[in-house]
């Protein structure tokens, strides 16, 4: 039934004995795994700043684009809700003051029970100044929603 095989062995099993333990492979992937999600959430914020900072970057184009006319960077920075009150024409008519403007640090704020925050700008117009308050709320990025 069974022809001889070329050696008078038994074929050879093809494992040659019990496998080992891969435990400490697979707790360093996972551990792999952990280290880069908690580099790359720092990463993030090096990269894009922090959220006062971005508020700060926010409220500072805002203000230039007003000064400089450009009502329609000005407009595409307003919430949602802003954008639904007015149109881009009546921007400056709310927002801009006489003077150049510099954008203070950003701080903490809550408008209509979301958290916000806000940021002073001084606008200075050749010794006379003035300052405003601009609020800003998250919609994909920071947006001026209020102002005053």
């Amino acid at each position: 039934m069974s022809e001889p095989y070329l050696y008078d062995d038994d074929p050879q099993p093809l494992h040659a004995g019990a496998g080992r333990s891969r435990k400490g492979l697979l707790l360093a992937i996972g551990g792999g795994t952990v280290v880069v999600a908690v580099a790359a959430v720092f990463s993030l914020n090096a990269l894009q700043g922090s959220p006062e900072e971005q508020v700060e970057q926010v409220a500072d184009v805002f203000t230039r684009a007003l000064v400089a006319g450009d009502e329609e960077t000005a407009w595409g920075l307003l919430c949602d809700a802003e954008q639904d009150r007015i149109d881009a024409s009546q921007v400056a008519t709310d927002y801009l003051r006489a003077g150049t403007p510099q954008v203070g640090t950003a701080t903490e704020a809550e408008l209509d029970g979301v958290q916000a925050r806000t940021v002073t700008v001084r606008w200075d117009d050749d010794g006379v100044v003035t300052t405003s308050e601009l609020t800003l709320v998250a919609e994909d990025g920071p947006k001026v929603c209020a102002g005053s």
